[in-house]
């Protein structure tokens, strides 16, 4: 997904580029935080732990990052291994004070993303949503975490930003998550496991709560359980042969409990990646749980449909769910009502 990049740079050009974060980061921060971009004012990259990510194999880990096929963009990365979970903040420019978590795919076996702003972030961002992009660390390189290990980042990353809220002109509960593919299965873990245990607390920030307003699961893995399960993904988190108990205890759809915040889902009826059932389990168990919940799936768009139109505007999964956060609480200029 591409667009131009100089729509959104007028914007943004008026942001602060200095962040300040608490106190138990300031090490982290001194260590990891690295400019974005140098075409996008106050953006910044920085780790979400205070020292080495929890549960570190004996073997050890290090950061592998290739090119992927979109040649023309230099920041067209997939990350094959994470040692160092990090940020990229992309502020707004007039913040509302809402931000948003926002969490890419990858099928657990990498994750895509780059060193700079998505164009989803630059988009929220233009409407006044402070964007974060989350490189969440993966279960196959040996994580004493298991398959809980990308939930801890993302139960973190959120406690993170509310700790350091005030930085970013957000108001800590106005914060939502979205993730795409397999990104979206850990956007449902974390909207429906945010108060689960998944790490011991390593400083003040992880005092802070980790539930979303609001979720938004585009394209998502949902089920572990075959024949829906989307079979990579599944190996990645859970082991080559996973048991069935395992299997079941990782499908989001079949736990949901009460505390979940409002979900909106979004598919394609062609995809032959991630099949939609994973859409309607989801919002099938979100009923059940009387969770507010959205289904939109769309006639054609393949796995990724694209979130923008030909000429740069935002395309419907976005609108969509920009109008659905606003209804539940998310400070989206009314436009979006």
């Amino acid at each position: 997904m591409t667009s131009d990049r100089r729509a959104f740079l007028g914007a943004l050009s008026g942001v602060a580029s200095a962040l300040t974060l608490a106190p138990e980061l300031a090490a982290s921060a001194a260590r990891a935080a690295t400019p974005a971009s140098d075409e996008m004012p106050g953006t910044a990259r920085f780790a979400i732990w205070p020292g080495a990510a929890p549960g570190r194999p004996d073997s050890g880990v290090k950061d592998v990052r290739i090119l992927r096929s979109n040649k023309s963009n230099p920041d067209d990365f997939a990350w094959t291994s994470v040692e160092t979970p990090m940020l990229t903040v992309c502020p707004a420019p007039k913040p509302t004070g809402a931000a948003v978590l926002m969490i890419p795919g990858g099928g657990y076996a990498r994750v895509a993303m780059g060193t700079k702003p998505s164009a989803i972030s630059r988009w929220f961002a233009s409407q006044g949503v402070t964007c974060f992009e989350l490189l969440y660390r993966l279960a196959h390189d040996g994580w004493k975490g298991g398959p809980d290990t990308p939930l801890q980042d993302a139960q973190r990353a959120m406690r993170v930003i509310r700790a350091n809220a005030a930085k970013w002109s957000i108001d800590p509960a106005n914060l939502g998550v979205i993730g795409f593919s397999a990104g979206g299965h850990l956007c449902g873990s974390l909207a429906t496991r945010w108060n689960v245990k998944a790490y011991e607390p390593v400083d003040a920030t992880d005092a802070q709560d980790a539930r979303p307003t609001v979720a938004g699961m585009f394209f998502p893995v949902v089920s572990m359980e075959p024949p829906l399960a989307h079979s990579q993904s599944r190996h990645e988190l859970l082991g080559k042969e996973p048991s069935a108990e395992l299997s079941r205890r990782y499908s989001v759809n079949l736990a949901v409990p009460s505390t979940t915040p409002p979900v909106l889902l979004g598919h394609a009826a062609d995809d032959k990646v991630v099949d939609c059932g994973n859409s309607i389990a989801m919002f099938q168990g979100c009923r059940e749980a009387r969770i507010p919940s959205e289904l939109h799936i769309i006639e054609k768009g393949g796995h990724g449909a694209p979130l923008f139109e030909a000429d740069g505007r935002a395309g419907a999964w976005l609108t969509r769910f920009a109008a659905f956060a606003r209804r539940h609480g998310l400070k989206i200029p009314s436009q979006f009502a």
